[in-house]
């Protein structure tokens, strides 16, 4: 379930399909992503097993707002006061994350091999995902205030105000949905972007693929699947050949 040091000083939490992290800079904590319900207490778990206490916490940043990365987000919000980060586009779906837009029904895909996938959620309380009650907003780019410093990748397309974040100092970038190596809507694996079934806009996703090879990361950190060591560029690469599903 933990997986330390994914990239110097980020924890990877993979569970029910969903990857979060953990960001470490002297002892302060940036968590990325908050995978679903359930991942409340593997929160706790991961956090004791690195050595740190849950007021080490000092931010949540969401590469993006769909009900499976938000799922204890307004929890740490509301009873560890950790303030939860998100582009401005994504602030409206914080509010409301089953009201996500998409080019195709995610019904689409109920025969793809992803019925597993789709009990995990489940069992795991994607339905009980409700609104996050208070947010910060931040912009297009620049640098988080936040620890790790992450820098803000703008890359919309799988939500319209999708981030990914560059951790130049540690050679990684955390692509959240932007690109995937495992997309649970077709139960496929190998760099791609995820499926119209959840995705607003294809083409801008692939499109936004630029600004992720841009930043020449050896690793890339996705939202869903194993991370990619082989450099962000090969993995553009292969998400551009896959193309759209």
């Amino acid at each position: 379930m933990l997986h330390r040091d994914v990239a110097d000083g980020v924890h990877r939490i993979a569970e029910h399909f969903v990857n979060w992290y953990l960001v470490e800079e002297g002892g302060r904590l940036t968590v990325v992503d908050a995978g679903l319900p359930a991942s409340w207490r593997s929160l706790l778990g991961a956090l004791e097993e690195i050595g740190r206490t849950p007021r080490d916490v000092e931010a949540l940043v969401l590469t993006h707002a769909h009900f499976d990365h938000i799922g204890f987000a307004e929890r740490a919000r509301a009873e560890l006061g950790v303030p939860v980060w998100v582009h401005e586009n994504d602030a409206s779906l914080t509010r409301r994350p089953w009201l996500y837009m998409s080019e195709r029904s995610p019904l689409t895909y109920l025969r793809r091999g992803n019925l597993p996938i789709v009990a995990s959620f489940l069992r795991a309380g994607a339905p009980r995902v409700g609104a996050i009650r208070g947010v910060r907003r931040f912009g297009d780019e620049g640098t988080l205030d936040v620890p790790g410093s992450p820098r803000v990748l703008f890359t919309p397309g799988h939500t319209l105000g999708h981030v990914s974040l560059h951790l130049p100092g540690r050679d990684a970038v955390i692509s959240g949905d932007a690109l995937v190596t495992h997309d649970p809507y077709t139960n496929t694996r190998g760099p791609r972007i995820v499926a119209r079934g959840a995705t607003a806009d294809s083409q801008r996703a692939l499109a936004s693929l630029e600004r992720l090879a841009e930043s020449g990361a050896g690793t890339v950190l996705p939202g869903h699947g194993e991370p990619w060591t082989g450099g962000v560029e090969s993995a553009v690469r292969e998400a551009r050949r896959v193309g759209v599903l």
